[in-house]
């Protein structure tokens, strides 16, 4: 049938894809950014390709990984994606579903295949999903989405064997690609994969054709298929009779049963939720990252001509210019110069001065960070080296120019998410799995699967929070694999949002000098005495005795280095007997950063992790340092925080060392943090809630637009639910008259109302509602949806938020309102040692349906937190540190529990979404782009609504008058 198969139909287009995106952008359909590479034989050098580390480029295009590599031939569907250092470098293989999987990692493959030809095209991020589309014709399309297998590779199956897939409703400017590719093709029944993505701008991309392709099992799919054939067999061969077609064809297999009441209401179970007329719809999470190394920094002056040449050379050769090394490559250049700089072992001259003797140690620690891990997948270490003093060279015969002799290195490095913290913040999303959401089976799983989850991942720069942000993900989604990839696909980075404290700078350094006066004084208020508000006392939970505990802290700090100094020089002899052996070569195959816990290296008794003794030393003797200035005779009161986490770190750690002293340590120091570091963002209430207003503005603004954009989505569904049922009745007669063909030819108003974008109030948000076809997706209520925005951060945004949450009231503008936490939860905020790593604050918002969509008491928002994985939840008189002999409660694997949520508000409370608003939108920026804080007509800048709704408005009366007058001459 020509109508089926062209015999001049370009379909060898389909076995050479590069020809297919040609074909493809002819008519217009989007393709992603692409280009094509050809090798006449296995290894070809060409001139127009350059590969390296973290891109490559084709004739002149900049190709940033993540990218994706295609074989340029149709058949071959081995395709591959390669990930960026920052993320954890390697690569990921798709291909043809084997058994359950249709991907696999491959964390140490770098470099692109040059065997042949291939496309190299940007990644389009899609939250996780794919959509296969198969086309009858150029009016019709259906549509299926799936798991993608760049997340994970597991193929989620039926109980027939079948790949899990949902029906879902294409939008109009799809259905317009679906049209344009039968005709580019001149295949009337084809499929292609579509990409939905948000880059800036929601749209969808084509990423391949598939000729002659058909669904594997759906019966809507073959019984619109059947409607479109006999149509147009009756149009060909029998154009005289009337090609009306019922709708519900006589062989067609009955629509699935609708759910039992019964099952509805269990699906409408949510932990913690008492109201049965309550349903979930935003979910929103404040996570800070998992468990860490402590963060290092090394300072020093270099002088060597390899060091200042190295400058030169990252540095496009400017005298005056940083130079800042952060791929692998140039890293590894600094390593090759470091390993020849750097003396075997120390001299022991007595020559020797202490700035030399400093100088190579401090090369040494350079050295041996480089070296830590084997290579530098996933890069947590930068350098930058600043030019400091500059001679002239002459030069033919005149002034010269400007030459550095001597520049800063300063290197950075630490703070990396350890195998317990991957756990911890696996474990947390498995939790949030099982407990945030309605049950419903599967649950959250098929949420996510179907779009009825609309679920977005947010995190800061910082490479920590970016992993806890993939762990978290791949516990809450029941996902395999490396976190490469699910980082790659799931997270999205938003550093304006949740990095940084340069808003609140001047105010937190404010605060740490009067937190530095209140410790170091003999005065410190008795706000241990019983009283009202102990919150409300400047530099509240700082000791009596505090100067007395930073000096017994300042002595520990060297009872602990000079240990480790011993270990340190053990290592150091034991190095240089084997000196005249050559440098370890650069073990690119060792992983950095194993998820699971190293049980060699702590029978060997090393440290944990991949540090050395020398680094660890080096740790504690910056510590000894900076907290005590032998010249000044002056204590430093802000490297408190970092000598807790340091001590915390080796205890949880580092406890098989068997360091004296380390426990007493520990409890010093808990002291002095558990008061420091929340009094580091302001002292009193009002202060932290200037500093937590300026830090999480904009977070904060975020989490409103999230609850506003949630109400609106209910309140527009509503709304489109009485005029589409209006329209519905009246139209009931015309539709019975019109033919299936008909049905699926024309744009029908509810799909054109599901299918409606939803606006967000902020631009650089814009989000895209997808929905399921709900005839057919054969699941509960494929109508609702929940929102989830997870947002990960450090613990400066924690503790801002926090202070916002329950010091809003004390705003001039708000006298006289009560607080968001309730008071026995001030109380409990006053008396938790801190917010530990994974802690969080969760705000879930509840509709009542059965209150007026006006009414206040519609929405509700319920507030919880968790202190996180509190180490000091164990008695410190536990732990078997060094010598003690006493019965030891720390974890084997090293990994802490997370704290069970605790409540912000009285149980049975009750905070509407405008209490909220109110209290919160002061501080929230930009406040100007929230909507109105009380339910009314939306604003003119919702236009979009307000014109939907007259147009369905509209169209309702038109078929009412027609309903009318069909009626009025029936009666006739």
């Amino acid at each position: 049938m020509p109508f089926l198969v062209n015999e001049l139909a370009p379909q060898y287009l389909l076995h050479d894809r590069s020809k297919v995106y040609q074909q493809l952008k002819l008519y217009g359909v989007p393709v992603p950014t692409y280009a094509v590479v050809r090798r006449e034989y296995p290894n070809q050098e060409l001139s127009y390709f350059l590969e390296e580390d973290d891109f490559i480029e084709i004739h002149g295009k900049r190709f940033c990984k993540p990218f994706v590599e295609k074989p340029i031939d149709g058949d071959d569907h081995n395709i591959m994606i390669y990930y960026p250092s920052s993320a954890g470098g390697g690569m990921k293989e798709l291909f043809r579903k084997v058994g359950n999987r249709s991907s696999e990692f491959y964390p140490y493959v770098r470099k692109v295949r040059r065997d042949g030809s291939y496309i190299y095209e940007e990644f389009m991020p899609t939250g996780g999903t794919d959509v296969k589309v198969y086309t009858v014709g150029p009016v019709y399309a259906h549509a299926e989405a799936r798991k993608s297998p760049v997340v994970d590779g597991v193929v989620t199956r039926n109980s027939d064997g079948k790949e899990v897939r949902y029906p879902v409703l294409l939008t109009p400017s799809e259905k317009q690609i679906a049209r344009s590719i039968c005709q580019a093709f001149r295949q009337a029944v084809c499929g292609f994969d579509l990409l939905r993505c948000d880059m800036g701008e929601a749209t969808s991309y084509v990423c391949d054709v598939n000729g002659w392709s058909f669904v594997k099992s759906s019966y809507k799919y073959y019984d619109d298929a059947a409607c479109i054939l006999r149509k147009i067999f009756l149009d060909e061969k029998a154009p005289h009779i009337p090609s009306t077609i019922p709708t519900n064809l006589p062989w067609k297999i009955s629509e699935p049963a609708q759910a039992s009441d019964t099952a509805r209401c269990r699906e409408r179970v949510t932990v913690g939720l008492s109201r049965p007329s309550e349903e979930l719809r935003c979910v929103i999470a404040v996570i800070r990252h998992g468990d860490r190394t402590p963060k290092q920094k090394v300072k020093l002056k270099v002088t060597e001509e390899k060091l200042l040449k190295l400058m030169l050379k990252y540095n496009g050769g400017k005298a005056h210019a940083e130079a800042k090394l952060k791929s692998a490559l140039q890293l590894q250049d600094l390593l090759d110069a470091t390993r020849i700089l750097v003396p075997r072992a120390r001299s022991g001259r007595e020559s020797d001065s202490d700035i030399e003797v400093e100088h190579a140690e401090k090369l040494r620690q350079v050295r041996a960070v480089l070296e830590e891990g084997g290579h530098f997948s996933g890069i947590y270490r930068k350098v930058q080296l600043k030019p400091s003093n500059w001679v002239r060279v002459p030069k033919d015969n005149r002034e010269g120019e400007e030459y550095p002799v001597e520049a800063l290195m300063v290197l950075k490095y630490g703070g990396v998410l350890t195998h317990a913290g991957r756990k911890q913040a696996e474990e947390l999303g498995r939790y949030f799995r099982n407990n945030m959401y309605p049950s419903e089976g599967p649950g959250l799983l098929r949420l996510h699967s179907t779009y009825r989850h609309d679920l977005k991942i947010y995190s800061s720069d910082e490479g920590r929070v970016q992993m806890s942000a993939a762990a978290f993900a791949k516990g809450l989604l029941d996902l395999e694999g490396e976190l490469t990839p699910i980082l790659v696909s799931l997270v999205s980075k938003d550093s304006s949002m949740l990095d940084g404290l340069q808003d609140g700078t001047i105010d937190i350094n404010e605060a740490k000098a009067q937190l530095h006066d209140i410790i170091t004084s003999s005065e410190v208020a008795h706000y241990n005495e019983p009283m009202e508000f102990p919150w409300m006392v400047d530099g509240a939970r700082v000791p009596k005795n505090a100067a007395q505990l930073l000096t017994d802290l300042a002595e520990l700090t060297k009872e602990i280095t000079a240990q480790v100094k011993m270990l340190s020089d053990d290592e150091d002899e034991k190095a240089a007997i084997g000196s005249d052996s050559p440098n370890p070569p650069y073990d690119i195959a060792k992983a950095l950063g194993k998820a699971e816990i190293d049980t060699d290296r702590l029978l060997a008794g090393l440290p944990c992790g991949s540090e050395s003794f020398l680094l660890m030393f080096a740790r504690w003797k910056k510590l000894e340092r900076d907290l005590y200035n032998e010249r000044k005779k002056r204590f430093d009161t802000t490297q408190i925080p970092d000598i807790y986490d340091s001590c915390k770190y080796d205890l949880l750690h580092n406890s098989h060392l068997n360091l004296t002293g380390l426990s007493d340590l520990f409890e010093v120091s808990q002291l002095l943090a558990d008061s420091v570091i929340p009094n580091e963002y302001g002292i009193n209430p009002k202060q932290k809630l200037k500093i937590g207003s300026k830090i999480a503005r904009r977070l904060l603004g975020k989490i409103l637009i999230d609850l506003h954009n949630t109400r609106r989505e209910v309140a527009a569904a509503a709304a489109e639910s009485d005029i589409y049922n209006d329209i519905m009745t009246v139209s009931s007669a015309k539709r019975k008259e019109r033919s299936y063909y008909e049905e699926v030819k024309h744009e029908c108003v509810e799909r054109s109302i599901s299918n409606k974008k939803g606006i967000d109030l902020d631009d650089s948000h814009e989000e895209t509602k997808y929905c399921l076809d709900p005839k057919y997706a054969n699941v509960v209520e494929p109508e609702r949806r929940v929102r989830t925005r997870l947002y990960f951060t450090s613990e400066s945004h924690i503790h801002s938020l926090m202070n916002v949450l329950r010091y809003c009231n004390l705003d001039e503008s708000l006298n006289g309102e009560e607080s968001l936490v309730c008071r026995s939860s001030l109380d409990l905020l006053f008396k938790t040692r801190e917010l530990d790593y994974m802690s969080y604050i969760v705000l879930r918002m509840f509709e009542n349906t059965e209150v007026p969509l006006e009414d206040p008491k519609r929405f509700r928002i319920e507030m919880t937190f968790s202190r996180g994985a509190d180490i000091s939840s164990l008695e410190v008189i536990h732990f078997k540190c060094l010598g003690g002999g006493k019965e030891s409660l720390l974890p084997d694997d090293h990994t802490m529990p997370i704290m069970e949520p605790e409540r912000l508000q009285e149980v049975g409370s009750y905070i509407t979404l405008d209490k909220f608003d109110k209290m919160a939108r002061p501080f929230a920026m930009p406040a100007e782009d929230f909507p109105p804080a009380a339910p009314q007509p939306l604003p003119v800048r919702f236009c979009k609504d307000i014109e939907l709704r007259g147009k369905l408005q509209h169209k309702s009366d038109m078929m009412s008058g027609v309903l009318k007058r069909k009626t009025k001459r029936l009666q006739e």
